[in-house]
């Protein structure tokens, strides 16, 4: 099956995938995670993950509602990492769940028809298993890591640009790749059937995040011509000066 674009669910259009920042409470630093989003969403982020595995649902929540502010005027959708019970009450779009934690269709039966979810996968089994579960059910995967990361400590072995081919070439959803993403890989990323990237140390705790994002913009339109990510990186420093 080809990749697509989205399913057109009723009640959920498609979600624009292309550059999707997952928040790190740590990274983000004194510049903070609302402000951070905030930067990267006015250059160029599409959708936003709120991902805070340390903190409690009620700090998740004052988090996710600043977050949610600082996207109101944007039109940007949020979605919550894990705690499908809390996307309500942060007033979020909706949901993002991993291999262990709650199952799809249950998280699709707690959200409703309306909210988002989407689904991080590895291998080629976890894509199947997941389309027993109906194509209604999902709005798009999270493919990774395919390269090594050290932003989380628990991710699973790096699949690579093949078996990410192969993930993106069977799933019915669009997919959207995580894990080691520099602007110099966005390339070869593309050319592999992703509708986009998911980054986090790209972006969270760069010291000039409007700066970070832009050079993934350009990496994904192709905005840049030839030129290379380095080149791009040059033009924002000497615009920052």
């Amino acid at each position: 099956m080809a990749p697509s674009t989205g399913f057109g669910v009723v009640g959920r259009r498609p979600l624009d995938l292309s550059l999707y920042l997952v928040t790190d409470t740590g990274m983000c630093g004194r510049l903070g995670v609302p402000a951070t989003v905030a930067a990267a969403v006015a250059a160029g982020v599409s959708l936003v993950q709120l991902r805070d595995p340390a903190a409690s649902d009620d700090e998740l929540v004052a988090l996710g509602r600043a977050v949610r502010a600082a996207l109101a005027p944007t039109g940007v959708p949020l979605v919550v990492n894990d705690r499908v019970h809390l996307v309500e009450v942060i007033g979020a779009q909706g949901a993002h769940v991993g291999q262990g934690d709650l199952d799809v269709a249950d998280a699709r039966a707690q959200l409703g028809a309306e909210a988002y979810l989407g689904l991080s996968v590895q291998t080629l089994e976890q894509v199947r298993v997941a389309v027993r579960q109906g194509a209604h059910v999902l709005d798009y995967l999270g493919v990774g890591p395919v390269w090594a990361t050290a932003s989380k400590t628990d991710a699973a072995p790096p699949g690579g640009l093949e078996q990410l081919r192969a993930i993106t070439a069977t799933s019915p959803w669009p997919c959207v790749a995580i894990g080691g993403i520099t602007p110099e890989r966005v390339g070869a990323l593309r050319s592999r059937g992703v509708a986009g990237v998911a980054v986090i140390s790209a972006v969270c705790g760069q010291p000039d995040v409007a700066a970070a994002t832009r050079v993934l913009r350009q990496a994904w339109d192709g905005a840049s011509g030839a030129r290379t990510a380095e080149e791009l990186r040059s033009t924002l420093r000497e615009r920052h000066r």
